[in-house]
């Protein structure tokens, strides 16, 4: 695939691929273990895991796991932490700003898709000028299966009105991959997104492999 003769619209996962949101969602994690007296840790612990979300920070800063008594009282509040703080140090990736206008200025249509929950991705996209340029949001609680299931991919071509053929998803997690290829998209593996040093995104089903956002026009065979 290549060229804008086949391909209609480019899709994206949102935290490491299009905006940087590690220090906050780190940052709100911290504040949990100061409020309890706890060493700040730094934001390089909490940064390879900030596509994990509340789990993944939760990991780091408590060493806790989603079958711990505690992990809802904590995710709750983490969550909340979170809430208080979501642009306070959140950007786009240096490349987005230039790769979101040269798609729009070859026509073609662009959107999101995440795992995030409306709560936290409705004032996130409100509040950032360039996400609010998006054709189509879709979050994680948008239909009733979340990716590494297809089902939001195939509800953000539909909103756009794009075959699913003719998208391809760009995201940095493997599940993104995995969503992308069972909704019959082509993907993007973004490696410069939250993948840590020790992770390699050579087992994932990915079509191929980008190491900055530029790099999307360059698959694209687009100047």
């Amino acid at each position: 695939m290549s060229g804008l003769a086949e391909v209609q619209a480019v899709l994206f996962d949102l935290d490491g691929t299009l905006i940087d949101s590690a220090p906050d969602l780190g940052g709100a994690a911290d504040e949990m273990r100061i409020r309890r007296g706890w060493d700040s840790l730094p934001m390089a612990a909490y940064r390879p895991h900030a596509g994990s979300g509340a789990r993944g920070m939760l990991q780091v800063a408590f060493d806790v796991t989603p079958d711990h008594a505690d992990y809802d009282t904590l995710r709750e509040e983490f969550y909340v932490a979170y809430e208080a703080r979501l642009t306070r140090h959140t950007r786009p990736f240096d490349e987005v700003p230039p790769l979101i206008d040269a798609l729009e200025q070859r026509g073609l249509a662009w959107g999101v898709v995440t795992n995030k929950a409306h709560r936290f991705a409705d004032p996130l996209v409100a509040a950032m000028p360039l996400l609010r340029r998006a054709a189509t949001v879709v979050c994680g609680d948008t239909t009733p299966h979340a990716k590494p299931h297809p089902a939001p991919l195939l509800e953000a071509a539909l909103r756009l009105g794009v075959a699913p053929q003719r998208c391809i998803y760009v995201g940095d997690d493997e599940r993104d991959m995995l969503a992308g290829r069972s909704a019959g998209m082509k993907t993007l593996a973004a490696c410069y997104g939250y993948l840590g040093p020790q992770a390699t995104t050579d087992h994932w089903p990915a079509d191929a492999r980008i190491l900055s956002p530029l790099q999307v026009l360059k698959y694209l065979q687009l100047p």
